[in-house]
């Protein structure tokens, strides 16, 4: 009648690895179908805006030769509408950037995308505001230009790397562009 203990223990299975494998293969499915998605929506934005004409990529020596500051070129969204980025030429992509600008215009020498000039009699309105093209700081964080670029409107953001840039950018570009500029 008395049994040994080893009788009554029963070794719990450890895996279960045919689950496991069917549990690993739809994780990546559901990570390739987001990342499928993602794309084929980025080329159908890319289709949609394919009539804008191509913005200017270089800059009067007068603009290129000024003081430059420091920054992150936030991106480039549809007017009113800061979560609509603009995908071609550019335009939408986050990079670092020097801005200067002059009487002529603002230039952005951006690292790692192409570089941007906005003529003076694009921009309509300067201002500090939230955010634009999806990114969000601080109220007031991030100097916004509204331009025109064909037929369309456009806000552009940039962000200097220090507040004291920030205002120094903000105040130039209200100085510099004051016709039609709000703040």
């Amino acid at each position: 009648m008395n049994q040994p203990a080893a009788d009554y223990i029963e070794q719990a299975q450890v895996t279960n690895w045919p689950a496991r494998v069917v549990l690993v293969v739809v994780v990546l499915a559901l990570i390739a179908l987001a990342l499928w998605g993602m794309r084929r929506g980025w080329r159908n934005r890319s289709s949609r805006q394919a009539d804008m004409p191509a913005p200017l990529e270089t800059a009067p020596e007068s603009v290129r030769l000024g003081a430059s500051i420091e920054g992150l070129f936030a991106g480039t969204g549809v007017h009113g509408d800061w979560m609509d980025r603009i995908v071609v030429f550019d335009l939408g992509v986050r990079s670092r950037a020097a801005v200067s600008w002059g009487p002529d215009g603002i230039w952005f020498d951006r690292v790692g995308a192409r570089s941007l000039f906005i003529p003076a009699e694009a921009v309509s309105a300067v201002r500090a505001d939230r955010g634009v093209a999806g990114t969000v700081r601080s109220k007031d964080g991030m100097v916004v230009i509204t331009w025109g670029l064909g037929d369309r409107v456009l806000d552009t953001g940039f962000r200097a790397d220090t507040s004291a840039d920030h205002d120094t950018v903000l105040d130039g570009f209200l100085a510099t562009f004051a016709t039609g500029v709000q703040q």
